[in-house]
C-alpha cells in the first residue's frame, strides 16, 4: 500500500495563515505531521493553529517574515533547537503588490515580490536544508502557471515564479545525493483572498474561465494533495518534478 503517512515528521510551510497555505497545513497535520505554521503576522497563524489542534492534530504559530534573512535564521534555529530536526518544508509565502504593465512598474515593486517570492524560499531552502542532511527531507515550492505562461499585467510576478521553478530544479540536483528532495508546486488560478482581484472581478473572469478546460477555479483544499504526495514516501524517487494543479489551462 502507498504510505502517506507523516507521523513523527516535523513540517515548516510558510504563508500558512490562509488560502493554499493553510489547506497545506491542515492536510499535513491530518496526515500526523507536527506543523510549524509561518507567516508575517501571528495572529492570522493562532486561528489555523487552533482548527488543527480541535481536529486532534499538531500545530504551532511562529511570526516571519520571509523576505528577511535574519528571520528564517531565528525561525530555524528555533526549530532546531525545540525539535533538533526538520524533515519538510513547504514555500509557499508570496506577494504581488503591482497590477500592470512592466514598463510602469516601479522598483520597489521588483524589489518587494522578488525578496518574498524568490530570496525568502531561497534562504529558506539553504538555512533548512542544514536540519534535512542528517535524516533527509523534502521541500515543495510553491510556483505558479505564471511561470511557464506569464500572466497579463502579472509580469513580475511571473517572472519571479518562474525563477522558483529554475530554483527547484537547481536546489533538486544540489541536494539529491544528501537526501534531500526539491519539488514545485504549480496551481492554477485559485479561490483565495491572494487571487480574490481576478477571480472576483467579472471582466477578468470572462476572459480566463474560457481558457480552462475543467471550467472553474480551483479551490485550495485542490492544491494539498498534490503537495502531500510530495512530501510523503510515495513520491521517494520523485525530485526537481514540477506538479501542474490547473485544470489544464497550460494543456
Amino acid at each position: 500500500m502507498t504510505d502517506f503517512s507523516l507521523k513523527d515528521k516535523v513540517a515548516v510551510i510558510t504563508g500558512a495563515s490562509r488560502g493554499i497555505g493553510e489547506c497545506i497545513a491542515m492536510t499535513l497535520a491530518e496526515y500526523g505531521a507536527q506543523c510549524i505554521l509561518v507567516s508575517r503576522k501571528i495572529e492570522g497563524l493562532e486561528a489555523v493553529a487552533q482548527k488543527i489542534t480541535e481536529k486532534g492534530g499538531k500545530a504551532e504559530a511562529a511570526a516571519c517574515h520571509t523576505g528577511d534573512i535574519s528571520q528564517i535564521e531565528s525561525l530555524i534555529a528555533m526549530v532546531k533547537e525545540k525539535y533538533g530536526k526538520l524533515d519538510i518544508l513547504i514555500n509557499n509565502a508570496a506577494t504581488n503588490p503591482y497590477f500592470g504593465e512592466m514598463i510602469n512598474a516601479e522598483e520597489s515593486h521588483w524589489d518587494k515580490i522578488f525578496d518574498v517570492n524568490l530570496k525568502g524560499p531561497f534562504f529558506m531552502i539553504k538555512q533548512a536544508a542544514s536540519l534535512m542532511m542528517e535524516g533527509g527531507g523534502a521541500i515543495v515550492n510553491v510556483s505558479s502557471v505564471n511561470g511557464v505562461r506569464p500572466g497579463p499585467f502579472q509580469g513580475i510576478y511571473s517572472i519571479s515564479k518562474a525563477a522558483i521553478i529554475s530554483m527547484t530544479k537547481a536546489y533538486a540536483k544540489e541536494l539529491a545525493p544528501k537526501n534531500i528532495r526539491v519539488n514545485a508546486l504549480l496551481p492554477g488560478l485559485t479561490d483565495t483572498k491572494f487571487a480574490s482581484a481576478l477571480i472576483h472581478n467579472e471582466e477578468v473572469s470572462k476572459m480566463i474561465l474560457p481558457l480552462i478546460p475543467m471550467g472553474r477555479f480551483a479551490q485550495p483544499s485542490e492544491m494539498a494533495g498534490a503537495v502531500l504526495y510530495l512530501v510523503s514516501d510515495a513520491a521517494s524517487y520523485t525530485t526537481g518534478s514540477c506538479i501542474v494543479c490547473d485544470g489544464g489551462l497550460l494543456v
